[in-house]
């Protein structure tokens, strides 16, 4: 049996008292001040909102150790518990964050696990999602003697801990990897004046789409609209099959395996266009047309990755133009070469890949199973009467 087992049975065999929010802890939502974007000061305080520090500014309304219950916003977690941040030091809290601080007979660390445990579904509404103040001091939490308090929180403290150094071991480890991986490419894609060099539009077209205004893009819809660097990426814009079968019907669109350049936002990325159905805005995305009989999209797609693409600092947006892509050089290897260095970029890419979509999938398990012991840990039977 373990410690904690003991110590329920020893002090609270019969089950412990179940209580309201606004019985265990100071709640100090009267001593918030919101404070427009425009009007702060930057400096080194936290300026913490519904789901975490949203700013920094240089004062400060509260000095302690605190937490933070969505109020207004981002209040509720997609398994229906609020959203629930730690805070200490001397910071700033606007109105869209319930504030609380500790009590006698309750521990604030206590209290932030058991929080993150609750379902508040029922009680977020409104367009805007909201969970009142009156609502919060009214969810009800069992309170266990302090020893069993402190006994998970010791135990929770760890798992969390345990979960963070994971998280910044794998996080390290990809970063190596990537490292690697871009010293490889480069070595691998540095040539000198032994190889033959021909301007980028010398060796295929560059193609753009046309444009489509925004009044004709929605946010959920048939066709992937991509632009300003979203390439590679979720899509977040969409048009209709009709309006895509048009632009099809009327210009020319990238096939299967050519490669797409981001010219706005991120700068020079580069995708091997799968040939799904998509659409791409023309002044965001261009396409290289390329016949192959000179340089393999492979190859191509790996040179483009590692170009160091001269773009004129003038401006407030940085755009690379198309005319910039045409006269960039490109080397012209044996077709043998290009499929050795493109071969070994792709095991190398693969491991980065291994590890970053592994990555967020380590966490989230660790994440589910603290999760699974938290909720296991701060269940209690009610004590009757």
């Amino acid at each position: 049996m373990s410690k904690l087992d003991d110590l329920i049975n020893k002090l609270c065999p019969d089950g412990v008292e179940y209580k309201t929010i606004g019985e265990v802890c100071e709640v100090l939502d009267n001593k918030r001040k919101p404070v427009t974007k425009a009007a702060r000061t930057e400096g080194e305080y936290p300026y913490y909102g519904a789901n975490g520090i949203q700013d920094y500014v240089s004062e400060y309304i509260f000095d302690g150790t605190f937490v933070l219950v969505g109020e207004d916003g981002s209040v509720i977690t997609k398994t229906g518990n609020p959203v629930v941040t730690w805070a200490t030091g001397k910071i700033w809290v606007n109105n869209h964050a319930h504030i609380i601080s500790e009590k006698n007979g309750v521990m604030l660390r206590y209290l932030f696990h058991m929080l993150q445990t609750l379902d508040i579904t029922a009680l977020v509404h409104g367009n805007i999602p909201k969970l009142t103040g009156g609502d919060f001091k009214a969810l009800q939490i069992p309170v266990p003697p302090l020893e069993v308090q402190n006994e998970i929180v010791r135990i929770l403290d760890k798992f969390t801990s345990l979960e963070a150094e994971l998280e910044a071991e794998l996080e390290a480890e990809l970063e190596a990897r990537r490292k690697q991986y871009e010293y490889f490419r480069d070595s691998l894609l540095t040539f000198g004046d032994d190889v033959e060099w021909k301007r980028m539009d010398e060796v295929f077209d560059i193609q753009m789409c046309k444009r489509i205004l925004k009044q004709y893009t929605t946010p959920d819809g048939e066709i992937p609209f991509y632009q300003n660097g979203t390439i590679g990426k979720q899509a977040k814009l969409f048009i209709t099959r009709e309006l895509y079968e048009e632009m099809k019907s009327k210009y020319k669109l990238p096939k299967k395996g050519e490669i797409l350049l981001s010219t706005a936002g991120t700068v020079g990325r580069a995708v091997v266009y799968n040939g799904e159905e998509a659409f791409f805005q023309d002044s965001n995305v261009v396409w290289l047309s390329n016949d192959e009989s000179l340089i393999n999209n492979e190859f191509l797609f790996h040179y483009c990755k590692s170009m160091p693409w001269k773009i004129p600092s003038r401006g407030t947006i940085k755009h690379l133009h198309n005319y910039m892509i045409a006269e960039t050089l490109i080397p012209i290897l044996p077709k043998e070469r290009q499929n050795q260095v493109s071969q070994i970029l792709d095991r190398f890419e693969s491991l980065c890949n291994d590890i970053t979509s592994g990555l967020p999938a380590e966490i989230e398990a660790r994440h589910k199973q603290y999760e699974y012991y938290r909720d296991k840990l701060l269940t209690f039977k009610r004590k009757e009467g």
